[in-house]
């Protein structure tokens, strides 16, 4: 069964002047246009090719990459709006349509929303919403501490950033424990740091766990050492926000960093700042 908004491996059935046709079972073929024909191909191939709907509402296969297929979330741009909604570029030759009645707001030609990807029930085709929350938690949460997840960053609000996890959850990245610019509608690697018994998830963008959060940070400041020439003007007395500027880390990170690099006899500890030792054989 062919999945709509999603890829799918399909055989080649037939080939014509305009394109081809794959067997999407069921005795439903399913046109690929000339302009999406890869070279060479002939009938029986196997093809991985993602499935739309044109205006006729005809399934059309084509090689081109959306931004998101159908159940996840992408930062899309806003083409145009007329009176059944606006159109977003999603990465295919056909926008993507979000009807008015899925618009948090009233949504404005150029700008970027973060947009859920989904089949309506009532046409069939697919569609777009930036209802976003009744998409996220509908299934128990089950991550462990320090596991590593994908997380879109959706709002910021007055504790930090709100960021959607692995296409399924709402997670919250707390604004004292961010030490590097980031941006809505940016994906980041982070960690869960913990989930709360009303099943809120917590997350770091720094690995959980003293060594998994030291031996980046020694790596960043190793690395900053050399792009320096072996001298960085920072002491365990630098402010915080210093800190965070120059190595996108909290202070007491810092601070366990320099200590375990100085017992590993890698740097040397000056009143002005941390010198690297054996800089020219680094």
């Amino acid at each position: 069964m062919v999945k709509l908004g999603q890829y799918n491996t399909l055989k080649v059935a037939k080939t014509v002047d305009f394109g081809l046709y794959l067997d999407g079972g069921e005795g439903v073929e399913i046109l690929m246009p000339k302009r999406y024909m890869p070279q060479d191909v002939k009938v029986g191939d196997e093809l991985k090719v993602f499935v739309y709907q044109d205006a006729e509402a005809r399934l059309i296969a084509t090689n081109e990459h959306p931004y998101a297929t159908v159940g996840q979330f992408a930062y899309l741009k806003i083409n145009s709006v007329n009176a059944v909604g606006a159109f977003a570029d999603w990465g295919t030759s056909k926008e993507l349509l979000i009807p008015h009645r899925e618009q948090a707001q009233k949504m404005e030609e150029g700008r970027r929303y973060i947009i859920y990807i989904y089949i309506d029930q009532l046409s069939g085709r697919i569609a777009g919403t930036a209802k976003i929350d009744k998409h996220l938690g509908n299934v128990p949460p089950a991550y462990e501490e320090g596991q590593e997840v994908e997380a879109l960053v959706w709002k910021q609000t007055n504790l930090g950033y709100k960021v959607i996890i692995n296409n399924q959850h709402a997670g919250l990245l707390y604004q004292n424990q961010i030490f590097q610019e980031i941006h809505i509608g940016e994906r980041l690697r982070a960690w869960v740091k913990g989930v709360r018994e009303d099943d809120k998830i917590d997350l770091s963008l720094q690995p959980i766990g003293y060594r998994q959060m030291i031996d980046p940070a020694e790596a960043s400041i190793l690395k900053a050492l050399h792009r320096r020439q072996g001298f960085l003007p920072l002491t365990d007395h630098s402010s915080p926000e210093l800190i965070a500027s120059e190595l996108q880390m909290s202070k007491k990170t810092f601070k366990k960093a320099i200590g375990a690099l100085y017992k590993q006899q890698r740097i040397s500890l000056l009143e002005d700042g941390i010198q690297l030792l054996d800089y020219s054989e680094e």
